[in-house]
């Protein structure tokens, strides 16, 4: 049932993430922490997240607008690698607070506690009426860059803050979904090079049919939300990606994430 399991959380994720860009290791890597150790867990999810936004890009990168590729996404690769290597700094640190819910061990780090509250407080702002007829300026998207690439190498957790950017930038629909994915290749690609010696030093080689087995399933999952997209306006999007956000931020204040 494992590889099962699997399979079906890679493919229900990749089919909501495509519309957010994010949220695919999020869902997945508490998955195949259940039936791997943790170092391999986060080997096999990074591996078939990689993966699936490669797929993505192929759907939908046409699409990307260039001018946001490069005024977001440069910033992005350098703070990527700067986050990247916090990471190694960082992961020494105790957690602020341990608890059993359930019969299962949950932690609040400072790393999962200030993304979340973060995330929970651009939110609110995003929501607000006194803005929603407001667009964010093209000059604030170096700093968008910035702080999602850092995150990205930091935690993994790039695609919340980039949503919060992208979605008011007075993107089209179809040019926030491949703009979005494109980012997030950039930045995966720029944390899988600095985590170089960590990743390929997992024990996979027992787990190849798990992972190719995860990325079709994610293949699929992302082809049906291809498919979805022109179904769906882009006040739909933006609630899903809203709705999104609030879960991933409450999981990581939790702890549960």
């Amino acid at each position: 049932m494992e590889p099962v399991l699997i399979c079906l959380a890679a493919f229900a994720a990749a089919s909501l993430t495509f519309f957010s860009g994010f949220g695919l290791g999020t869902l997945l890597m508490p998955v195949v922490a259940l039936f791997f150790p943790l170092d391999i867990a986060i080997a096999i999810t990074a591996v078939v997240h990689f993966a699936n936004n490669l797929f993505k890009l192929v759907l939908v990168g046409r699409n990307a607008d260039r001018s946001v590729l490069l005024s977001f996404g440069l910033p992005a690769i350098l703070f990527a690698v700067l986050g990247a290597i916090l990471l190694n700094w960082l992961s020494a640190i105790p957690p602020l607070v341990s608890y059993t819910l359930n019969g299962h061990d949950f932690a609040i780090t400072p790393i999962k506690l200030t993304i979340g509250l973060l995330i929970l407080v651009f939110l609110v702002l995003e929501l607000s009426p006194l803005l929603a007829s407001l667009t964010i300026s093209r000059r604030f998207m170096p700093l968008g860059g910035m702080v999602s690439g850092f995150f990205g190498g930091l935690s993994g957790h790039q695609g919340a803050f980039r949503s919060m950017f992208l979605i008011r930038a007075g993107l089209t629909k179809s040019q926030f979904i491949a703009t979005g994915v494109t980012l997030a290749v950039m930045v995966d690609l720029t944390r899988l090079l600095v985590y170089g010696s960590t990743f390929f030093g997992q024990d996979l080689a027992d787990q190849w049919l798990t992972i190719l087995s995860a990325c079709a399933a994610a293949f699929s999952g992302s082809f049906l939300g291809n498919q979805l997209l022109s179904k769906m306006t882009y006040q739909t999007v933006q609630l899903i990606v809203s709705a999104l956000l609030i879960a991933v931020a409450l999981g990581l204040v939790s702890g549960t994430i």
